[in-house]
């Protein structure tokens, strides 16, 4: 794919995911506020997808992000919630407020929401924006607070939704699943790969 690819986001879940598709691109981190958005999961991922793809994709075309002419660029922008009993759990504050998560989660399902958004542009001129989601069931079995302890001792669970890592250390605590796996650990990857081609084929006519 000739093009120039951003990423809009910090994460290293979702920039490990993007290279093991074999997908060439930079990472631009859009550094918004994140508490400007509400509303219920689908919303608020989509929304805050798009706030951060947006914020990079006016970086390129105001010129702040330096481009070549007549270049076509991509950005994807991705934000992810752990959703319990209809409550959103985002990222812990602090080490109690991991272990709470992690009780409240032991021994039930959630869903893991994440949305996305994908911004083509070319010259610097935006030609097309597109926002989805997708949502992931997960079981958690029940655990010891022995355990969640242990766990939150690692330093994991503390810069992820929801207070865990799937692909990490509290896999053991998994004990089901029903959706995308890579939506959990922060991007669904084949959903993302049908919409960027989609993306594509529309702006080429």
């Amino acid at each position: 794919m000739n093009m120039r690819i951003i990423l809009a986001s910090a994460s290293p879940r979702r920039k490990e995911l993007l290279g093991q598709a074999g997908y060439d691109f930079e990472v631009e981190v859009s550094e918004v506020d994140e508490s400007v958005v509400s509303g219920n999961p689908r919303e608020m991922v989509e929304q805050l997808s798009e706030i951060k793809a947006g914020a990079v994709a006016l970086r390129y075309r105001t010129g702040e992000t330096k481009n070549r002419e007549g270049e076509d660029v991509l950005v994807i922008g991705a934000d992810t919630v752990v959703v319990l009993d209809n409550c959103i759990l985002g990222k812990p504050e602090n080490e109690k407020d991991a272990l709470r998560m992690l009780k409240e989660l032991s021994g039930k399902a959630h869903q893991v929401y994440t949305g996305v958004t994908l911004i083509y542009c070319n010259d610097g001129r935006e030609l097309k924006r597109r926002s989805f989601f997708e949502c992931t069931e997960v079981v958690m079995r029940s655990i010891s607070d022995r355990e969640i302890r242990d766990y939150i001792a690692t330093g994991e669970p503390m810069d992820k939704a929801g207070a865990y890592g799937i692909q990490g250390k509290a896999a053991v605590f998994i004990s089901g699943i029903r959706g995308d796996y890579y939506n959990v650990v922060g991007l669904p990857i084949c959903r993302l790969t049908e919409e960027i081609t989609k993306l594509v084929n529309e702006c080429s006519y």
